[in-house]
């Protein structure tokens, strides 16, 4: 058998215990044995093409990645939760040989003579081809082509190659890694959506080192918490909004009493908010900072780590991890003393060692230690009369509310002081928007204070549970068109 070292680890932990757990959904499980017949199907149509797939957080969806990585596809990930028109004009965008979904997915994707369908429904049940898949058509090299999370705009597709992955789940020794002869003991918690690089990381994470899983459609408290308590993790990962969920929820430390660490990333979360959970539960959180372009982290919090600076150094998010090199430069390129605020470079283990500085657009400093601090978005700074205003600290001053559940802060356009930040919040109690005006005032600077706050029941958000910044400017802006 031949093919890249991820694909082998995959089919040889697919089996390994055929007639073992491995996914539970809605509370029913599938077997490896399951896992493994649906992804060999897929395997044999799709070997070495490249191959759209319309995700979801099912099985079969997940069955349906492995076999394309199993035989050196190329999976091209699509969100068909968008929108209808803006998934199908997606997919018309993309010009793929083949597309993988269920049928009510499928109904999305145009009939064209030169890509051919397949549609999947549960792991029993063989793909329904349409049309002979053409040949060749992969991306050599390319396993996932992911989508970012379109926090500022459109989300782009980026590649991640075969090794970046590798590196991100197995180990820089990824080539000379064994495979686990044996199933690991425990049940994971999938909650991440698959259309997201965490999702994708966390389900070949649990492949690669024989780990069950149970996985979620969509994080949503009482599904999660009772997950929990049936399967008792030892650690969890919840992205910033669902963990302030948990955070203001009705669940105590007796329902969670198995978790010893909360991983949290994909946005920023405030030290308060964090040392809140620890107080409420008893668990620490370890922050983390990654991108999709990464392929997965660069910086986070180990449970050491913690045990020994958090109080000196709450707020940061860790120290680089996986291998990468970190640096803060000026603007024009030069690197920057420990604690000299600057745009964060990265070296990105996931790249191997010849990889090359990467400069993001986010602002940060790190101190002697090799702590982070991530200060904001450099391109997402609001320049009111002069005055720099970074959009995070606002949001986390109106999060800092007690009865504020979440908030996204934007720039409007100002003629006479060329912008404002405007700002959307989704509450957890009633208060008036007066009260929260007051609050800022007492904690920001007068340039900072919103202009406008509007309260909406639910802040739109990205798949990874990112606030949708293009949606919130969207809404402003619409609202200037009608007043």
């Amino acid at each position: 058998m031949t093919g890249h070292a991820l694909g082998l680890r995959i089919a040889a932990v697919l089996d390994l215990q055929p007639e073992a757990p491995a996914v539970e959904f809605d509370e029913e499980w599938s077997t490896w044995g399951e896992l493994a017949e649906a992804a060999h199907r897929i395997e044999a149509i799709t070997a070495q093409r490249q191959v759209g797939i319309l995700l979801r957080n099912t099985p079969v969806h997940i069955a349906t990645v492995l076999g394309v990585l199993m035989g050196g596809g190329t999976v091209v990930v699509i969100n068909p939760s968008r929108g209808d028109d803006r998934t199908t004009e997606d997919i018309e965008s993309l010009c793929l040989p083949l597309v993988i979904g269920v049928a009510d997915d499928m109904r999305l994707v145009t009939p064209d003579p030169d890509t051919a369908t397949a549609v999947i429904s549960n792991l029993a049940d063989p793909p329904r081809v349409c049309a002979q898949v053409p040949a060749g058509t992969g991306r050599p090299g390319v396993a996932v082509r992911m989508l970012t999370s379109g926090t500022t705009g459109p989300p782009k597709r980026v590649d991640l190659s075969y090794d970046m992955l590798a590196r991100s789940v197995v180990g820089t020794d990824f080539g000379a890694a064994a495979p686990p002869s044996e199933l690991r003991r425990g049940v994971a918690i999938v909650n991440a959506p698959l259309v997201h690089i965490g999702g994708v990381f966390r389900v070949l994470q649990c492949v690669c080192e024989g780990r069950s899983f149970a996985l979620l459609d969509r994080f949503e408290l009482d599904n999660w918490a009772n997950a929990v308590r049936r399967h008792r993790p030892k650690a969890v990962s919840l992205v910033p909004a669902a963990l302030r969920t948990v955070l203001h929820s009705h669940l105590t430390r007796d329902d969670l009493a198995s978790i010893r660490a909360v991983t949290s990333g994909t946005a920023p979360l405030s030290a308060d908010d964090a040392d809140a959970f620890t107080d409420k539960f008893g668990i620490p959180v370890l922050t983390s900072y990654a991108a999709t372009e990464f392929g997965g982290g660069v910086a986070g919090w180990t449970l050491p780590d913690y045990q020994k600076y958090w109080h000196a150094k709450r707020g940061s998010v860790g120290r680089a991890s996986l291998g990468a090199q970190l640096r803060v430069v000026g603007d024009d390129g030069s690197p920057r003393g420990p604690n000299e605020p600057g745009l964060l470079e990265v070296k990105p283990g996931q790249l191997g060692p010849s990889g090359d500085w990467i400069r993001t657009t986010d602002m940060a400093r790190i101190d002697p230690d090799g702590f982070v601090w991530i200060l904001g978005r450099a391109d997402q700074a609001i320049i009111r009369g002069g005055f720099k205003v970074m959009p995070d600290d606002v949001r986390t001053t109106l999060e800092a509310h007690p009865a504020v559940q979440g908030a996204a802060v934007v720039g409007r356009p100002d003629e006479r002081l060329g912008e404002t930040p405007v700002a959307m919040v989704e509450l957890r109690e009633r208060v008036d928007v007066a009260a929260l005006l007051d609050f800022l005032r007492a904690r920001l600077a007068r340039y900072e204070i919103p202009t406008d706050i509007v309260v909406v029941e639910q802040i739109p958000r990205t798949p990874s549970g990112k606030a949708d910044l293009a949606a919130v400017r969207r809404h402003f802006s619409a609202a200037v068109e009608h007043a």
